[in-house]
């Protein structure tokens, strides 16, 4: 188990510390659910994050989050459709390994970018059906300026997080 390895020689001096990444795990998935996340893919994705590798198997998720294999199951399989986990099959075994990516976030900001564009294309049809100078027309197309706003905002910002994260990075190098 590589989130919550236990010490063999007392207590740790560094490392991870058990319950705290417990607590971490079911307190940022809660924080997840309240913000409309399904409660199991959200502890997964939590104890993922949480782990060193960023890398768990189904059995020691399981173990992790003292669920069922096949509550697992169904946890990552909404993850890999929503592009948040991968599934990898260890070297040299039959196991699948879940594996949480590290530019996971800016993953999934790009993948609401694509869905931005689209909810932009279907706004600006919807103005164009509801005629351009009724008021249901112009609300639908400053919704739609809106998200093309937000889009060319996120594409920007994104760039920015990428010249920042490198500095950040660039400054641990030095440490």
């Amino acid at each position: 188990m590589r989130v919550t390895e236990p010490s063999t020689t007392g207590p740790a001096t560094s490392g991870p510390d058990r319950e705290a990444v417990q607590r971490f795990v079911e307190r940022f998935a809660l924080q997840m659910t309240d913000a409309g996340w399904q409660r199991m893919p959200a502890r997964v994705f939590a104890a993922l994050m949480a782990a060193d590798s960023g890398a768990l198997t189904a059995a020691e998720l399981a173990e992790v989050l003292q669920v069922s294999p096949a509550a697992i199951s169904g946890a990552v399989r909404n993850l890999t459709q929503l592009h948040m986990v991968v599934r990898e099959r260890e070297p040299g075994t039959r196991r699948d390994v879940f594996r949480v990516r590290d530019d996971v976030w800016q993953d999934v900001i790009v993948g609401r970018d694509r869905t931005v564009r689209v909810l932009e294309n279907s706004l600006l049809e919807g103005a164009r059906a509801v005629g351009p100078d009724t008021p249901a027309g112009r609300r639908l197309a400053e919704s739609a300026e809106f998200f093309a706003f937000m889009e060319r905002e996120l594409l920007a910002m994104t760039e920015r997080w990428y010249e920042y994260r490198a500095s950040l990075r660039a400054g641990h190098r030095g440490k």
